[in-house]
């Protein structure tokens, strides 16, 4: 029920009050940076590693801190004072890895909208109370309040798990940074659209059944991406066509149209691509062999 009241909590409308100036701020900052702005955006992102890099860094506070709590109860079961510092250096770890987890973390959340920009709010609050404790916990423990530092720190980890579990729901329930370009990919050479209807430097949706394609010729040439953008599903054919490349509407998420892959996130995965040709007055397409 603790869990349900969250997401409660999580879906009040005043809570745009605070995230869309916030978010807002967020993408200014990088974008008034320039080019070493979307470097840094597109890295925070994980871009360079095919999938969010935020995940993978909220592992090292959260393991560290399990490893402090495990290590404070073995300090006061024996009372043997290594155990103790241990526990310290654990938490530190994980305070200095926080740092990282909640940049890209912000840089991520700063590119939803609607009810995953409210949970990810609570998310991340939730977290910056969390490392609050746990920070509190340490400078306890410097000062030699050992009892109270252990708990402040129980404190802490147990805040930590309820936003994981908010963070869980973004995950899985809202789909936030899970790749949404996946579609059924034909096995042979199926006809999708009329050649007559895709003129040169132009694009067009098409679809098979219930998946969808997006179509370009460029350059005399015809190339063929899935149609919903890897990052939230963005509609890619409503979107930017440049010279090469497709940006999608929603959030700016930019795809080189020969092999899908992605030039500016927030997208971290590659755009579906398709091998295409042309037979009989029709575009045609399959799965790449």
């Amino acid at each position: 029920m603790a869990q349900t009241n969250l997401e409660v909590v999580a879906n009040q409308p005043w809570l745009d009050d605070v995230a869309q100036p916030l978010s807002e701020a967020v993408r200014a900052l990088f974008r008034n940076a320039g080019p070493a702005g979307v470097t840094a955006k597109n890295a925070l992102h994980g871009v360079w590693l095919g999938h969010p890099l935020h995940p993978v860094l909220t592992d090292v506070p959260i393991g560290a801190w399990t490893t402090a709590l495990a290590l404070d109860a073995k300090e006061a079961t024996t009372g043997d004072q290594g155990y103790g510092r241990a526990a310290d250096f654990a938490l530190g770890v994980g305070l200095v890895s926080a740092v990282g987890a909640a940049i890209t973390g912000l840089n991520d959340w700063s590119e939803t909208e609607g009810r995953s920009r409210r949970l990810g709010l609570m998310h991340g609050l939730m977290n910056l109370t969390a490392t609050a404790l746990v920070a509190s916990s340490y400078a306890l423990r410097r000062r030699g309040s050992r009892p109270a530092g252990r708990a402040t720190a129980v404190a802490g980890y147990g805040v930590a798990m309820a936003a994981a579990y908010l963070g869980g729901s973004l995950v899985y329930k809202e789909r936030i940074g899970v790749n949404h370009a996946a579609v059924a990919e034909p096995e042979e050479f199926t006809p999708v659209l009329e050649s007559s209807r895709l003129p040169e430097n132009s694009m067009r949706k098409a679809t098979i059944e219930d998946a969808s394609f997006l179509v370009v010729r460029q350059h005399q040439k015809v190339c063929a991406l899935a149609h919903p953008c890897a990052h939230l599903g963005g509609p890619l054919s409503e979107g930017t066509l440049k010279d090469g490349s497709v940006v999608c509407p929603w959030h700016g998420s930019e795809f080189a149209l020969d092999d899908g892959r992605v030039l500016n996130g927030p997208a971290t995965e590659p755009q579906p691509c398709f091998e295409v040709r042309e037979e009989a007055g029709h575009i045609e397409l399959r799965r790449q062999s």
